[in-house]
């Protein structure tokens, strides 16, 4: 892992920005790649996602809807083992996403005069679950139980379709699927899937969705972008990353395992560390270069490590590593200091936060009960993870009698006058005018 000082060093904000360390490849740049891939499935359906298909997944003829049995029968392969621990997962998401429903609350302004605000969940969504490098059944759950908790009727899965198994997605997708109760899975991956949810598919019975969630690499992040506004979308989640704030009482055997657990997600996966302790950071180095040629994917976490968005960050106390992490943003935060809480209370922009040696973020990917599809690439500077209130709409109604509204009739009119739109107040005073005659 490279390394920046930035002891010694007055940095504003705008610095800082410029110089945390970011992947090569941005989202501006798959932008222009992906916009082809998306307008393709918009004007030509089934055909262009046949031909991504064939092009990105190395596979062709199979069925991009998948029969519901299929998603059913899975199960009938599901190591037991596997399956409680998926069921586990289901059960404590379930727990923490209730948590985000807000509840009705009615705000009298006065007498007759009422608002009510409502959380009313969208009708349809487009649920994404990569399939490259592993499959992440956890990312079905993640999704699935969210929107299921903020009460969407209608969801619909996609994930990319895998040469070893028949064209269906991987049987661990599968799996998560039918634990959630969701049947209608298609075999799509890639921008191609994100374009099938924002404009639909009429030969394979895919509506549009109102939105689309979850995780995947940069090109899926691009292909949110590109469609956004046409539907919703949860956040940018690209390519994971995980920011550590340590200093010398931290214990360098866990920061290490845990900046080379995400590590092994990808190679353009960021590990970042933030210590004011050059002593630690050596020490946690060293710990690296011990565990990484142990590790299964020793390849993939020495390119993630060594790559331009990944590094050690020295700097001269914990607060300036506060500075740092609010400019970073970073999609995971761990803290491991000598006052976990201290530091905590100087940061703002995380997409989610584990605070002390023994809450990894392999904790929150799997079981914390916490949601991991959350935003990358500094979006978490302005950008919530994915939750049951990612589903939801606040809306207010509006209830005034004849007392109420007769009360705001003069203000009202004042209002509408200097705006120089009369009609806007003479719709309230047609109301008096008519019982007047």
């Amino acid at each position: 892992m490279r390394t920046i000082d930035l002891r010694s060093r007055e940095l504003s904000r705008g610095e800082l920005l410029t110089l945390v360390p970011r992947a090569a490849l941005g989202a501006d740049d798959a932008v222009e790649r992906v916009r082809p891939l998306v307008a393709a499935v918009a004007e030509h359906g089934e055909a262009a996602l046949r031909d991504q298909a064939r092009q990105f997944d190395g596979v062709e003829g199979h069925a991009l809807r998948v029969p519901a049995e299929a998603v059913a029968s899975s199960l009938a392969n599901c190591p037991d083992d596997v399956r409680a621990a998926l069921l586990e997962l289901i059960a404590r998401l379930r727990l923490g996403s209730a948590a985000q429903v807000p509840s009705t609350r009615v705000t009298v302004i006065g007498e007759g005069a009422r608002i009510t605000q409502r959380w009313q969940p969208v009708s349809r969504v487009g649920l994404y679950a990569p399939g490259g490098k592993a499959a992440y059944p956890s990312s079905v759950i993640m999704n699935a139980v969210s929107a299921q908790t903020a009460g969407v009727p209608s969801l619909a899965l996609a994930s990319p379709a895998q040469a070893d198994n028949g064209g269906l997605p991987h049987p661990a997708v599968l799996w998560a699927a039918a634990l959630c109760g969701i049947d209608e899975v298609y075999a799509i991956g890639g921008a191609g899937a994100i374009a099938a949810f924002a404009h639909g598919v009429p030969e394979i019975a895919l509506e549009p969705v109102d939105v689309v969630t979850g995780p995947g690499n940069v090109f899926v992040a691009a292909a949110k972008r590109v469609v956004s506004g046409t539907v919703g979308i949860d956040s940018e989640a690209g390519t994971t990353e995980i920011l550590v704030i340590a200093d010398g009482t931290a214990n360098p055997a866990y920061v290490a395992a845990d900046l080379i657990s995400q590590a092994e997600h990808d190679e353009a996966a960021a590990s970042v560390l933030v210590t004011d302790a050059p002593e630690f950071a050596e020490l946690v180095l060293g710990e690296i270069e011990r565990r990484v040629p142990n590790t299964r994917h020793a390849e993939r976490v020495r390119a993630a490590l060594t790559g331009p968005q990944s590094a050690v960050i020295l700097v001269d106390d914990l607060a300036i590593a506060v500075r740092v992490s609010n400019a970073y943003g970073p999609e995971h935060l761990e803290i491991q200091t000598r006052d976990d809480e201290a530091v905590l209370t100087g940061i703002s922009d995380a997409g989610a936060i584990f605070v002390g040696g023994y809450t990894p973020v392999s904790l929150g990917d799997y079981l914390a009960g916490s949601n991991h599809v959350l935003p990358t690439g500094g979006t978490a500077r302005f950008a919530a993870g994915l939750g049951a209130h990612t589903f939801l709409r606040p809306q207010q109604i509006i209830h005034y009698d004849r007392t109420a509204l007769a009360a705001t009739e003069q203000p009202l009119l004042t209002l509408a006058g200097a705006e120089g739109l009369p009609a806007h107040g003479e719709a309230v005073s047609a109301r008096f005018e008519q019982e007047g005659s």
